[in-house]
């Protein structure tokens, strides 16, 4: 990802909302912090598997209360026929590596 960005920053734009680019405190998130976001977003996708329609900004990885991160769908990801009421998602990144979980209930 760090690769990716530095090369081109655009493609950010098309893979981040504007409030993931930036973190709680108004600086840009390190390339770390931005695959593990993105990771999350796959996640999700997975956990709906895929619909047709969903677009990459239908999910937004924010920071929550104590600095937790939160997962707010919307659009296609957000549809009632899926039955998801709440999301967790769960962030980490070390070296160069960054996973993510989501859990849909």
């Amino acid at each position: 990802m760090q690769g990716c960005l530095e090369r081109n920053p655009r493609p950010a734009e098309r893979l981040f909302t504007p409030g993931e680019l930036l973190g709680p405190s108004g600086a840009p998130r390190t390339s770390a912090s931005s695959a593990a976001r993105f990771a999350a977003e796959e996640a999700e996708a997975t956990c709906l598997s895929a619909p047709g329609g969903l677009r990459r900004h239908d999910a937004e990885v924010r920071t929550g209360t104590g600095g937790r991160p939160c997962l707010d769908v919307r659009g296609t990801a957000a549809a009632a026929e899926f039955g998801i009421t709440s999301w967790q998602v769960l962030l980490t990144h070390d070296a160069d590596v960054a996973p993510a979980v989501a859990v849909a209930s």
